[in-house]
């Protein structure tokens, strides 16, 4: 169910988008949030092309064109609103969505949702008091969370037991499925480091 508002204005000034696209014949917008429930959460609108359709999206018929909403971001679009604003300089477009950042994971949630619940809600405020944070690159085939230290930590001198202590045995008895950790930050630049 998408609980998404898209305003009159909204859609309109969407439609006259896709109508400038070429070959815009059955093209229409896809609605998502890269980084859900993370701090750097970010609410998307991008074309959607036919073909670029992926299998969980929620499809709604809008005025002329249709929406794909990403399913795994409907949680994190629940009360969203789209709206557009003509002014002058010829208007902007601007989406509200209240929840992008909030995290919502459960045992259902996809395993990069739940190491972003746990990075940012356990081991990041721990790291903060030494100016430092770490984030999510990616996710290997053989379930390894690939990470970015920043801040204070990168270059520190305890980073490998801050990883091997801290992090994965954290990331590893809360998600029991993850093979563990791999470090991909250059920590030749000392330039914030900690210790």
């Amino acid at each position: 169910m998408v609980n998404v508002q898209i305003t009159e204005s909204a859609q309109q000034y969407l439609k006259e988008l896709l109508d400038k696209q070429k070959d815009s014949e059955g093209v229409g917008i896809r609605m998502f949030v890269a980084s859900p429930g993370t701090p750097q959460a970010e609410t998307c609108i991008a074309y959607c092309r036919p073909g670029e359709e992926k299998e969980d999206d929620e499809i709604v018929e809008l005025t002329g064109f249709k929406a794909y909403f990403e399913g795994r971001s409907l949680p994190y679009l629940e009360d969203a609103k789209v709206d557009y604003s003509p002014d002058r300089m010829g208007g902007q477009l601007t989406i509200r969505a209240p929840n992008a950042k909030m995290p919502q994971v459960n045992d259902d949630s996809p395993l990069e949702d739940r190491i972003n619940y746990v990075l940012y809600n356990e081991i990041n405020p721990g790291l903060a008091s030494h100016g430092g944070n770490v984030s999510l690159v990616e996710i290997t085939e053989d379930n390894y969370a690939v990470l970015r230290f920043g801040g204070g930590c990168q270059g520190c001198g305890a980073v490998e037991v801050t990883l091997k202590n801290g992090v994965e045995a954290t990331l590893k008895e809360k998600l029991p499925e993850l093979a563990g950790v791999r470090d991909v930050t250059d920590h030749t630049d000392r330039t914030n480091a900690y210790i």
